[in-house]
């Protein structure tokens, strides 16, 4: 899913057999890039136009009806026994001069993208006069793409190609299919809005470099809380307020200047998963809920292996979505950024969007908007609509902030709280190492 996801992104073409990739290349090679996803079927045999159809379909194209008008051009000279829905079937008596007709007045509607051409050989017409055909009128159409299926035992004839013009030929009508479908992929991936990326801005690079740099300095791997938030925080990803508390007691005043009720949770260098250390409780009302807590959490964290540094209080959050925004380095990638619904639940879930960085405005639309779950962020089953501008926000500045520190290795946002009027993110990890060289500064700003 992954691969597929980032390319997708980056416009490369995937296909399952080295049979398809040649398919599809010859279809490129040859013919206009499809600008869109409207195939029109024309067939001297029913049967294999319906395969054609559905196999379209199922590869992702659309193979629409013919509006009335052009249905009622197309029967004028068509014998009455054809049919001009989609697949057209002109039956086996249909000649060369039939494919000919069919195929211009098709090009010239110019209600399709892609025409699929289907030959069976009947008694009467012999296959090379019906390919010099296809070709004629390939030659005059340069803004649909065509390719055409001979299903004869001597395969696609010469006769396809010639006068400056090739037409694929294909044996079966899935394999045109297939190939149709991936180039109107690509179409679409060319077509599409790349978007603008956020860049960080040079105050933001210099304020995080020097807090990475530290981090650095007490040994690579995972960075203290505080400086997870501050380095969030300096290129304006929204962090949820916090204190970090040596002890008990300070963790108990730092809840009254917060606001009960707060989530506590402890620090100690390498726990990561502080659930399964019992290093986080939330919902403590009151100073001395507070105290016992920081108690046990010592407890349990000292016993589970770790070495414990302090406290980390925030105040309870109000309800809302919870999604993650993440980045992972990839040996073949880069950095690849992720979001999708988050929570403790996020791994079991596993619905979650991919794109390689830098990651653009319409990229993280399309990322949110890939989701199972993104219902519950428009207001599902009567709830409240989250705040989609303040989440796109976020992942663009994670992926602004992960392209000026290469140092940034691993991050997870988890849980990013999606409300009504903004995102907060309430707990992060940052992994970091040293960067072969430093990235250059940008010029510009957010």
């Amino acid at each position: 899913m992954t691969v597929d996801a980032l390319f997708s992104q980056a416009g490369v073409i995937r296909t399952d057999t080295l049979a398809d990739m040649f398919d599809v290349a010859a279809l490129l090679s040859k013919q206009p890039v499809p600008a869109g996803d409207r195939v029109a079927i024309v067939t001297n045999a029913g049967g294999p136009g319906i395969v054609c159809a559905d196999a379209c379909q199922a590869a992702g194209v659309l193979v629409p009806e013919l509006d009335a008008s052009l249905a009622e051009e197309l029967s004028r000279h068509l014998p009455e026994t054809a049919s001009v829905a989609n697949p057209i079937d002109m039956i086996a008596t249909a000649s060369a001069e039939d494919y000919r007709r069919t195929l211009r007045t098709l090009v010239d509607a110019a209600a399709f993208d892609a025409i699929l051409v289907i030959f069976v050989p009947p008694l009467v017409t012999a296959a090379d006069t019906v390919a010099s055909a296809i070709r004629d009128v390939a030659a005059s159409a340069p803004g649909c793409a065509i390719a055409a299926v001979f299903m004869t035992a001597d395969g696609p004839p010469p006769e396809l190609s010639g006068s400056g013009v090739q037409v694929p030929g294909y044996q079966f009508p899935e394999e045109a299919a297939r190939a149709l479908a991936l180039a109107a992929r690509y179409g679409r991936w060319r077509s599409h809005d790349d978007g603008v990326a956020m860049v960080a801005a040079p105050d933001a690079v210099t304020r995080g470099a020097a807090i990475i740099s530290g981090e650095l300095g007490a040994g690579a791997g995972w960075m203290a809380p505080g400086a997870v938030a501050e380095l969030l925080g300096c290129h304006g990803v929204p962090v949820a307020a916090w204190r970090l508390a040596d002890d008990a007691e300070q963790a108990a005043s730092a809840a009254v200047e917060l606001g009960l009720p707060v989530a506590l949770k402890a620090v100690a260098r390498g726990l990561v998963h502080k659930r399964d250390a019992g290093a986080v409780a939330v919902a403590l009302d009151t100073p001395a809920r507070v105290r016992s807590a920081a108690a046990e959490m010592s407890r349990s964290v000292t016993a589970a292996g770790y070495e414990l540094e302090g406290f980390l209080e925030q105040p309870m959050i109000a309800d809302g979505v919870e999604l993650l925004v993440g980045m992972v380095q990839d040996q073949s990638f880069g950095p690849v950024l992720a979001c999708g619904a988050g929570g403790s639940t996020a791994e079991l879930l596993n619905d979650v969007a991919v794109r390689i960085t830098p990651v653009t405005d319409v990229d993280a639309a399309e990322m949110l908007r890939t989701l199972k779950s993104f219902p519950l962020l428009t207001g599902y089953r009567g709830g409240p609509a989250r705040d989609l501008a303040a989440i796109e926000s976020v992942v663009l500045r994670v992926s602004a902030m992960v392209e000026a520190h290469p140092e940034i290795v691993e991050l997870d946002c988890n849980p990013l709280i999606a409300g009504p009027d903004g995102a907060l993110v309430v707990d992060a990890r940052v992994r970091v190492t040293a960067a072969d060289s430093p990235p250059p500064l940008p010029s510009v700003g957010n």
